[in-house]
């Protein structure tokens, strides 16, 4: 690819209003490039200028850009910006595109920050024996992966429906299947996870709050599981959409 920028094009977006504002980010970000506004090669306004310009917060932007990346319009350099790719998205020829699925991103961390909290209270209320030895078996397993430098997602989704298992609430356990299920197939979901919490750094840090968080339950302390809980989805929450 030519590696002659040109000047970062001006352009003066229209603030945006509603849940789904990374979706409205994106379809007019995608229309300036496709409009030409923006060329192959061309940089795009930094991060806090978009914020401005859209008048959001950087949570949406990042979204908007990810899946703007996720569908071959632009790329990113890391400490420089992004930059447009094409001016094609990888999903028009497809039956759906990606940033038209019915629950996104910020659906799964809006729900997860607000019921895992709920769930993991009685998980530290009702854990018996045997729940408590499948969380140990299971997050001794995440620790032996990230010893291992690695990030395993089936192995964080089976400790969080092990811990809905131990709430022996069966709306829970239900709840927070659909949510696994959601991740699954929320492809830009998993295209974040990628480039967050499978860094080194990430990863370590989130087998430290797993670690406590099952400690809480085996201990049947409920405020601290809580607490825990609370921190680890707050965490995660910035992880995605902040850092």
């Amino acid at each position: 690819m030519n590696n002659i920028w040109r000047e970062v094009v001006i352009i003066n977006f229209n603030p945006v209003s509603s849940k789904k504002l990374y979706m409205q980010i994106y379809n007019q970000i995608l229309s300036e490039i496709q409009s030409g506004s923006f060329k192959i090669g061309d940089k795009l306004p930094a991060e806090r200028e978009l914020c401005e310009q859209f008048g959001v917060s950087r949570a949406p932007i990042r979204q908007a850009l990810s899946a703007l990346e996720l569908n071959g319009v632009i790329y990113s350099r890391q400490g420089e910006g992004a930059f447009v790719k094409s001016n094609h998205t990888a999903a028009e020829n497809s039956q759906s595109a990606i940033f038209f699925e019915s629950i996104t991103p910020e659906d799964i961390v809006e729900a997860r920050m607000n019921i895992e909290p709920l769930i993991v209270r009685y998980a530290a209320e009702r854990a018996t024996d045997e729940d408590i030895e499948e969380l140990r078996s299971t997050i001794k397993k995440m620790e032996e992966e990230t010893k291992a430098g690695v990030y395993v997602p089936e192995t964080d989704e089976k400790l969080h429906n092990s811990i809905a298992k131990a709430s022996h609430n069966d709306l829970f356990i239900n709840i927070m299947a659909a949510i696994s299920n959601a991740m699954k197939q929320q492809e830009m979901w998993k295209f974040i996870r990628d480039r967050t919490v499978t860094r080194p750094d990430y990863r370590d840090v989130n087998f430290k709050e797993h670690q406590l968080l099952i400690k809480a339950i085996e201990d049947h302390n409920e405020i601290e599981a809580v607490e825990i809980m609370t921190k680890h989805m707050q965490n995660l929450y910035d992880r995605y959409w902040k850092d």
